[in-house]
């Protein structure tokens, strides 16, 4: 538990309710109206194996609050799973709860909320349109300044800006400066400027006592010409702001893809694995190889070149496929197909089939298997994918009765795939728990039942 934060919260309960304050807040709640006390896990790091547990109190009214306490940042914390198990023979024992089982909910269930994902799906989308928005402005800059010419003794004092200006200068000393600072020329008397940010590479490039010729347009300094040394002033290009525009939009679809499969899930219990938005992922890439090159060649003639609409015409069936794809490998398949299945004739060949075993015993010790071989022979666990039987363990198959299959749930998605179903057997009186494919798992449970009687 975070004895910090135990300092500055408290949680009491008692046979009238459950009383919770922070320095901020304090808030008392009867048991009758409490549903159900959840567990919320989440990675303070994307990809981290740290993982942080608190507890969510569920209202009648649906509203939901995480508990300032307890909380735990290691998945055997002891004292974290005594207070919880508390609560809920508290609430068991003077309210009425919604669940028999405790829910886990973590980001990849069903009952993580959506709205920060939309949020930043909206945010994105914005910078999106703000930088195609820019594109024509950075075109029209980019010509300007190409097409700019020399200044004359005739050129009037009012329209100098619009040519180019070529001012004599001597470097006093340089700051080269990466990755982050910033890379400054500074020049002798502090003219025409005291100095100029410039690359990194630039910066290395000039000398104290060099002499320069700077180039003004439109009173900035384009350009720093000197002896064997030459640096220009980045433009932005309207390819730059049409590729970052489609780059913030494909990004955008990421979020959105979340915020598509929890809709999708909205009637799945809170604790249940939604699918991988991985397939979106994939398909955002493989928009991005045509949309990318089309945005930086055509950034504003996408509506107006033959070649331009051509091609994302084309680009658009091949992406229209891969979101078909990839809204095909996110459905959600019930686990009742898996149960109905009838008995199989017995496979006549060996077949490794991945899967899994999530508690230890005797035949899975320590969680070794990976695979599961069926046919010539009995089932074993294997951890490998064949070919042979080395290091199997023999299958008790008469000991296993499968009581029920049902789609991975709360803490179970981070230890094996999201589409993998789960099997929850009986073992001799210990519950056990088997995880595959759903056709994997039911070519598994067929070979677990007994025979049908003749």
């Amino acid at each position: 538990m975070d004895r910090g934060l135990a300092v500055t919260a408290r949680v009491d309960a008692d046979t009238y309710g459950l009383r919770f304050r922070t320095l901020l807040h304090r808030r008392s709640v009867p048991w009758r109206d409490i549903a159900d006390f959840r567990v919320r896990l989440y990675h303070k790091n994307i990809g981290s194996a740290r993982e942080t547990r608190g507890v969510i109190l569920v209202l009648r009214d649906g509203h939901k609050r995480l508990l300032p306490l307890p909380r735990s940042s290691s998945p055997d914390n002891q004292d974290f799973d005594a207070r919880v198990e508390a609560l809920r023979a508290l609430h068991r024992r003077y309210g009425t709860p919604e669940s028999g089982h405790l829910v886990v909910v973590s980001n990849r269930t069903a009952g993580r909320g959506w709205v920060g994902s939309l949020s930043l799906c909206a945010l994105l989308l914005a910078g999106a349109g703000l930088s195609a928005w820019f594109a024509p402005a950075a075109a029209s800059y980019q010509h300007e300044w190409r097409s700019a010419t020399p200044c004359t003794a005739a050129t009037p004092a009012a329209q100098r800006g619009e040519c180019l200006t070529t001012i004599p200068a001597r470097i006093a000393r340089t700051e080269a400066h990466r990755p982050k600072k910033y890379s400054w020329l500074y020049f002798t008397d502090g003219r025409p400027l005291e100095r100029l940010e410039v690359s990194y590479e630039a910066a290395q490039d000039f000398q104290a006592g060099d002499a320069v010729e700077l180039t003004v347009w439109r009173h900035h300094v384009m350009k720093v010409a000197g002896a064997g040394h030459v640096w220009n002033k980045h433009v932005p290009a309207p390819g730059d702001m049409s590729v970052l525009a489609a780059v913030l939009a494909l990004a955008a679809g990421c979020p959105g893809a979340l915020v598509l499969l929890r809709l999708r899930g909205r009637r799945l219990p809170d604790d249940e694995v939604l699918p991988s938005a991985l397939p979106f992922a994939g398909a955002l890439a493989g928009t991005a190889l045509w949309l990318l090159p089309l945005c930086y060649l055509h950034p504003t003639t996408l509506l107006s070149s033959h070649v331009a609409i051509g091609w994302e015409a084309a680009g658009s069936l091949v992406s229209l496929a891969f979101f078909v794809w990839a809204w095909r490998a996110t459905r959600i398949r019930a686990p009742e197909a898996v149960t109905a299945a009838a008995r199989p004739v017995k496979e006549e060949h060996e077949v490794f089939l991945a899967a899994r075993f999530l508690e230890h015993t005797d035949y899975n010790p320590h969680g070794f298997g990976t695979h599961i071989v069926l046919g010539d022979g009995s089932p074993a666990v294997i951890p490998h994918s064949g070919p042979g039987r080395f290091a199997a363990k023999r299958i008790p198959v008469e000991r296993l009765t499968v009581k029920n299959v049902r789609r991975a749930r709360g803490s179970e998605g981070d230890i094996v795939p999201s589409s993998w179903h789960i099997a929850e057997l009986d073992d001799a009186g210990e519950p056990v728990r088997l995880a595959a494919a759903p056709a994997d798992l039911t070519r598994i449970i067929r070979e677990l039942r007994p025979a049908p009687a003749q």
